[in-house]
């Protein structure tokens, strides 16, 4: 494979788009590689880059299947779960603090947070 060839930043032909417009079609790439590169160039910086796909080899994405659709829930749940204190805390608990807030900032009064 050649070079790809490099488009300016909304000057892209007809014909191309990125994974998030395919995505916004209702499409994916579907296993063809990147057929352009849409740069954008940035003061004292690298440009930004972004990779474009032929829109007319793009395939459907897949449906979701119930099987799918639950594993995503079970996903998102676990994600809900301090692993400190074991409970639901109602929100999906940041990667940063690594558990619930009241796990990672405890009150050093004891108090549950009342006024």
């Amino acid at each position: 494979m050649g070079t790809l060839p490099v488009f300016r930043w909304r000057l892209a032909p007809d014909g191309y788009a990125t994974r998030r417009q395919l995505r916004a079609r209702g499409l994916r790439p579907g296993g063809q590689c990147v057929a352009a590169q849409l740069e954008r160039p940035r003061r004292r910086r690298p440009p930004l880059v972004a990779y474009l796909y032929r829109i007319d080899l793009a395939v459907p994405v897949r449906p979701m299947t119930p099987g799918r659709w639950a594993a995503l829930a079970a996903a998102n749940r676990a994600r809900r779960i301090c692993p400190a204190c074991g409970r639901d805390a109602g929100y999906v608990i940041p990667t940063s603090l690594g558990a619930c807030v009241p796990c990672a900032y405890p009150d050093p009064h004891g108090s549950e947070g009342t006024t």
